[in-house]
């Protein structure tokens, strides 16, 4: 299992920035926000400590999208004034507040989901918004194998850690943000702040289908077993990203969606409102 995840999160990678050349940041942040990464991680929880452990975790794991979210609005705000090592740190530390708090949330889904969808709101509200062309840069082929590794590098870490801890912790480290922390570095110093602005807005409309995958196995694990509840969550986490496309593509103008699908040198407009 964690070899898949060591292959699955630096393929997942690449397969993101070819999404954000080609169709720009906001449908790459829409892709991230699949459970890609938190998947695998809490299937290996199950198998190895049992569903009810699982599920505990996955409750967690959507309340962590707080967290996330912490992170996101941190890094986007900081990055447009300073460089990314601040940023990170400013980012990282955001996470941390969040995430410390929600180990002090009672183990209940409803608080779960309402945490996240707090967050979530905010996320929409606070993030910069940008109204200017975002072109994205060609990104080297050593670029792409250092987003790679950092992936790789970071997955092995989370992994690690989450192993060792109780289900709350378990859970938030599942939704440690390694997609995000990679993504902004390697966004903010190949394309600027408005590309990172951009793909955090993308992520926040993706988040949907993260919290629906979680709150099906947090509903189905104890009681009908690890591989069905998975795959119940599989398909309705894919339903629902479905559903959000349609939200992602009302927040781009008509001119930018036909520049998109017509172009490979990308370039997005967001809305004002």
């Amino acid at each position: 299992m964690l070899a898949l995840k060591l292959a699955l999160v630096p393929a997942f990678l690449a397969a993101l920035t070819v999404a954000g050349r080609m169709w720009g940041p906001s449908v790459a942040g829409w892709l991230a926000g699949l459970p890609v990464v938190a998947e695998p991680i809490v299937l290996l929880l199950a198998l190895e400590r049992g569903p009810s452990f699982a599920a505990q975790a996955s409750a967690a794991s959507i309340a962590a999208i707080a967290a996330s979210e912490a992170f996101n609005l941190a890094y986007a705000w900081t990055c447009r004034r300073l460089s990314w090592p601040l940023a990170l740190a400013v980012g990282m530390s955001g996470w941390m507040a969040v995430a410390m708090l929600l180990t002090h949330l009672p183990r209940s889904p409803a608080l779960a989901v309402a945490a996240a969808g707090v967050a979530v709101a905010v996320s929409q509200n606070g993030l910069p918004r940008v109204t200017g062309h975002v072109p994205a840069a060609r990104l080297a082929l050593a670029e792409l194998a250092v987003r790679m590794l950092a992936g790789a590098l970071l997955t092995l870490a989370v992994t690690t850690l989450s192993a060792s801890m109780g289900p709350t912790w378990s859970g938030l480290l599942s939704v440690f943000p390694l997609l995000g922390i990679v993504l902004a570095v390697s966004a903010q110093r190949a394309h600027g702040a408005d590309f990172v602005a951009l793909l955090m807005r993308g992520m926040v409309i993706g988040r949907g289908s993260f919290a629906a995958f979680f709150a099906v196995t947090a509903a189905l694990l104890p009681g009908y077993g690890v591989w069905l509840s998975f795959a119940c969550a599989s398909v309705v986490s894919i339903v629902v990203h479905g559903a959000t496309r349609r939200m992602l593509d009302a927040r781009r103008p008509v001119r930018a969606r036909s520049r998109d699908a017509s172009s490979p040198e990308t370039s997005l407009r967001q809305p004002v409102d």
